[in-house]
């Protein structure tokens, strides 16, 4: 049976030991979406708001997103990232901006929260710059689609909704 890696013997949490792992490549790609309503489709259709190039700033705010991870989880190592790639899909029947964030690293640990962590700033940062047209705005469906590197190997998660 495995056991939760962030906690030591007695309980309490640590920050995991990678210092005997050793550096491989590794990959990460995480999934979200935000649902919005038709004004704010068009305004993303059009190339902005007011505030600007809406899906412009939301990639740069999802890979400074990944860049901080290790300063917003507690748990996480600081990792020097050397690949972040911030892509949307547009869903106009559904009204919907689907992002994806894979990043990529040669280290001893993972880069699934980076990955989490940039779809999630990203999708917050089209709320942001949105809100004034919509305040019901829904971000949900963030996942883990694909990891690669260390140990586990590659792993999917064919459960996704894209």
């Amino acid at each position: 049976m495995e056991k939760l890696t962030h906690f030591d013997e007695n309980g309490k949490a640590v920050m995991v030991d990678i210092s005997e792992k050793q550096d491989t490549v590794r990959e990460a790609t995480a999934a979200g979406k935000i649902k919005v309503n038709e004004a704010v489709y068009r305004a993303i259709e059009a190339g902005g708001t007011e505030k600007g190039d809406v899906l412009g700033v939301a990639a740069t705010a999802g890979i400074m997103g990944a860049k901080k991870t290790s300063d917003l989880i507690p748990m996480c190592h600081i990792l020097p990232i050397s690949n972040c790639r911030i892509t949307f899909d547009k869903d106009p029947e559904q009204k919907e901006i689907h992002c994806t964030c894979t990043v990529k690293v040669t280290g001893k640990t993972g880069v699934e929260m980076e990955a989490l962590t940039g779809v999630s700033v990203a999708l917050l940062t089209i709320y942001d710059m949105c809100k004034a047209l919509d305040k019901t705005m829904e971000i949900g469906d963030i996942y883990l689609r694909r990891k690669t590197g260390g140990k586990s190997g590659e792993i999917k998660n064919e459960k996704g909704t894209r």
